[in-house]
Formats: C-alpha cells, sequence, structure tokens
C-alpha cells in the first residue's frame, strides 16, 4: 500500500525532479565523448607514463596549503578553452595580453605559477613533451577530483599556441548575463542547456570579487535571499571595494551539487546562476542536479571533457612551450625538433 506523503508540496517536487532524471537518462547515449583527431586517453602511456601522478601529487600538496587555488585552476582551464580553443593562450604574457582583458579579472597569480610549477617537473622527468596546455587541463581535472568532484579522464595530444586572442575574450560568459545570453554564448560553441547547467556547477566552490555581483546589491535584487544579500552588502560597500565572497554559501571549498540547492533557496551569488532557476528552460535542470549528485557529475563530465578538446592543436601544429607564460625562441624549436625526433 502507498504511504501518504506528509509534504505534498515537497513530494511533488521530488516526483517532478526523479522523472525529469529519468528522462534524461533515457534520452541521451552513455559512453565517453568521441575524441578529436590526435587526442588520446593514453597520449602519454609510454612518453611520461608517470605524468598524472606528477600532476596529482604535486596538486595535493598545493591545495592542503591554499584550498582556493582549485577553483582558480578550474577557471584558467575553462577562460582558456573558450576563447581560442585549448591551446594555454591565457598563459601568455602580453602587453596586454589575453589573460589582461576585463573578462579575466581575479585570475590567480598564484595558480598561474602553479601550471608552470608542474610544467617544470613534467618536463624534468620526460623531457620537453608535454604541452602546458595539457597540464592545465589535468590540473582542472585534479582541481574538481581532489577536493570532492567526480574523479575522470581526460584526453590528451594537446600542442601549445604561439599566439592570444584579446578581441575572443568578449565571447566568455558574463556573471551579470541573464540565462538566454548565457544560453547564446554556450550555444555557439555547441553546448546545450544541460551542460551550460552542468558547467555552471563549477561555482560549488571558490570566491567572487564585488564587482562581478554588486549589481545585484545596487539596486537590490529583490530575487535574492535577504540574508545573504545582508551579508554581501556588508562585504561589498562598493563594487571597488576589493572584497571577494563565497560563491556557494553551504560547502564553499568543496565541490559537489550544494551550489543547486543554493540557486533554489535564492542564495546564487551571480545573476547568471541564479537566473538558471527562474528559466523554464534550465530550471528542470537546477531540481535534477539538487537531488540527483551523481547525475550532476556525469553531465558536469560530460561537458567538461567536450570543452577541454574545442579547437585543439595537435601533431605538427603549435609547439610545446620550455615555460608556460612565453612563446618558445627560435633555438627552444630547434631543440623540441630534436626531442620529437628522439621520441621514434
Amino acid at each position: 500500500m502507498a504511504r501518504s506523503c506528509a509534504y505534498p508540496l515537497h513530494c511533488l517536487f521530488l516526483f517532478s525532479s526523479i522523472l525529469f532524471t529519468a528522462q534524461m537518462h533515457a534520452s541521451q547515449t552513455e559512453g565517453k565523448a568521441p575524441l578529436v583527431k590526435g587526442l588520446s586517453y593514453s597520449f602519454y602511456s609510454k612518453t611520461c607514463p608517470k605524468l598524472e601522478t606528477i600532476v596529482r601529487n604535486h596538486l595535493k600538496k598545493v591545495f592542503k596549503n591554499d584550498n582556493g587555488q582549485a577553483p582558480a585552476l578550474l577557471r584558467i582551464f575553462f577562460h582558456d578553452c573558450f576563447v581560442q580553443g585549448c591551446d594555454g593562450s591565457v598563459l601568455l604574457d602580453g602587453s596586454p595580453g589575453e589573460r589582461d582583458q576585463p573578462a579575466n579579472g581575479g585570475i590567480r597569480s598564484e595558480a598561474l605559477e602553479t601550471i608552470d610549477d608542474l610544467r617544470a617537473l613534467v618536463h624534468k622527468e620526460c623531457g620537453r613533451i608535454v604541452s602546458c596546455a595539457d597540464i592545465t587541463v589535468l590540473a582542472a581535472r585534479d582541481a574538481v577530483s581532489l577536493t570532492g568532484g567526480p574523479d575522470f579522464a581526460v584526453p590528451l595530444g594537446r600542442r601549445d599556441g604561439v599566439s592570444f586572442s584579446t578581441s575572443g575574450t568578449r565571447d566568455l560568459p558574463k556573471p551579470f548575463n541573464t540565462t538566454g545570453a548565457t544560453l547564446d554564448a554556450f550555444a555557439a560553441k555547441s553546448f546545450d542547456a544541460t551542460d551550460v547547467v552542468a558547467l555552471s556547477g563549477a561555482h560549488t566552490y571558490g570566491r567572487a570579487h564585488c564587482s562581478t555581483f554588486f549589481n545585484r546589491l545596487s539596486p537590490l535584487d529583490p530575487n535574492m535571499d535577504k540574508t545573504l544579500a545582508k551579508q554581501l552588502q556588508s562585504t561589498c560597500p562598493n563594487a571597488d571595494s576589493g572584497n571577494t565572497a563565497n560563491l556557494d554559501i553551504r560547502t564553499p571549498t568543496v565541490f559537489d551539487n550544494k551550489y543547486y540547492l543554493d540557486l533554489m533557496n535564492r542564495q546564487g551569488v551571480f545573476t547568471s546562476d541564479q537566473d538558471l532557476f527562474s528559466d523554464k528552460r534550465t530550471k528542470g535542470l537546477v531540481n535534477a542536479f539538487a537531488v540527483n549528485q551523481t547525475l550532476f557529475f556525469e553531465k558536469f563530465v560530460d561537458a567538461v571533457v567536450r570543452l577541454s578538446q574545442l579547437d585543439v592543436l595537435t601533431g605538427n601544429q603549435g609547439e610545446i612551450r620550455a615555460k608556460c607564460n612565453v612563446v618558445n625562441s627560435k633555438k627552444s624549436v630547434l631543440e623540441e625538433v630534436v626531442q620529437f625526433v628522439y621520441q621514434f
């Protein structure tokens, strides 16, 4: 005999979320995302078999001392891939460079240094055969898996770009966008609403500068939880205060699905986050991920693996940088050719 429900509205929400989840599973095929030609899940299995162990062990030490680098590394990965593909262009110094554009404001210098530290460790072990682009992808993966998120394989074999794009940063989704603008930005890269809501879950940890959400404090957004609004107003007396606030008020240093509970309780910080729970195209996905962390992890991994393959350079395209922040000199290029020939 079926049990009665003490809280009808809650049961209705739970049932609708479960039904939505089942429909998602039924409508999508299982398996890894298809690979771009030139990438492989075993690309360095013979030439640098300790690669992933080196990266993970070093990041364990880094995160133990500075857990804020985990979301910073994930952000670097996203901002690199979304602009002109996963080619390490955001790592390059410029005057100004891609990294100096407003959309890339707040990228932590410590996280950039960590990527180059990883590059030095890997090149010492294996020679200059692993790109900074691949190291950035591995660092982002471990920034998720070492903080409570899913562990997953990422395809490797990217080469580093020899240029950067300043104008391309205009395409990055903005924190004050409504859902329509966010969906359009991702659709241009062939990502759908499920991808958008899953990738937005990266805001389940990390911090944001006042300038990125002050638009919701002055004037006060009526769609923001009042307690959260008071906290943020205390932290941010003005847009340029230089202070920061947690993006997830529940578990700000853990990669989990609590971000979606925030949205359901009007506790999202960015306009682009909270509006996902208001738009009918994305509200059901927020509900589904809030009650099913496994589903969130599955969709996040799928979207990240496809994102990591955007417009990659492979084969003899680009280069393997000797340092992640500068393009190789002609001498370094010659050394790379010799190293490449030596491998075979």
